[in-house]
């Protein structure tokens, strides 16, 4: 393949770390890497479609440059975003799947100013939708792995969620599912470019006082069960 093909209609997928990544990697055919704004594209087939996937970073800022790059470089039919997250909802258990319904972003508070917690300035809103049809297509793909999968708000902020305080705000204040690091950046850019796209996190930790402890130990077969989806996801899309 040459670099040219690059103008062909791609899904693209972005995940902050390697290990979220690499399943989507392994698969690729006929592939070459693009490097721009110091990120690597992986581009390739997965059976006959096209894809692109990244490692964009962790936090919000590099989810962002990640997706910017991706909708200006790529023609693209939608992005995902897969990974791993903190659970939040009741009854999640660590390796359950969390498909985004929408994402919000808990650290964006311009509430002095009369403004909701959480409110986007420049598209006023607060919870940014998902695609409907991208959500549904995910969902069924996590039930056909047989892995146990909730739909909800994906809820993101620059902060690795280890308290229960923390836990409980984001949980109460947006009726989050998951917390993350990406996805509602990843989600804000696609909005604002008219990209269709989709959130995919599996439950690494509670986000409670035991996740600097189940973080490293789940966080590698969490993200395989969030691969396993992406990879029919791409087959069935």
């Amino acid at each position: 393949m040459t670099e040219h093909n690059h103008q062909e209609r791609a899904i693209g997928i972005i995940a902050a770390m390697q290990i979220e990544i690499d399943g989507i990697k392994a698969r690729l055919t006929d592939s070459y890497t693009l490097n721009e704004s110091g990120i690597d594209f992986e581009c390739g087939y997965i059976g006959d479609r096209r894809v692109v996937c990244a490692k964009c970073g962790v936090g919000k800022v590099f989810a962002a440059l990640c997706a910017q790059t991706m909708c200006m470089r790529f023609s693209l039919d939608c992005i995902i975003n897969t990974g791993v997250a903190g659970g939040l909802a009741d009854g999640l258990r660590v390796l359950d799947v969390v498909v985004a319904r929408d994402v919000v972003q808990h650290d964006m508070d311009t509430s002095p100013l009369g403004d909701p917690v959480g409110l986007l300035s420049g598209i006023n809103i607060v919870n940014i939708p998902c695609d409907k049809k991208i959500s549904d297509t995910l969902c069924e793909c996590v039930k056909a792995e047989g892995i146990n999968c909730f739909s909800g708000t994906v809820a993101t902020g620059d902060q690795f969620v280890s308290t229960e305080e923390k836990r409980q705000y984001i949980k109460s204040t947006f009726n989050a599912a998951a917390c993350e690091m990406e996805g509602g950046a990843i989600g804000h850019v696609c909005y604002v470019n008219g990209i269709p796209f989709g959130i995919i996190r599996a439950i690494s930790d509670g986000g409670d006082g035991d996740a600097v402890l189940d973080y490293p130990t789940f966080a590698k077969m969490a993200a395989d069960n969030s691969v396993k989806a992406v990879l029919r996801f791409i087959e069935h899309f």
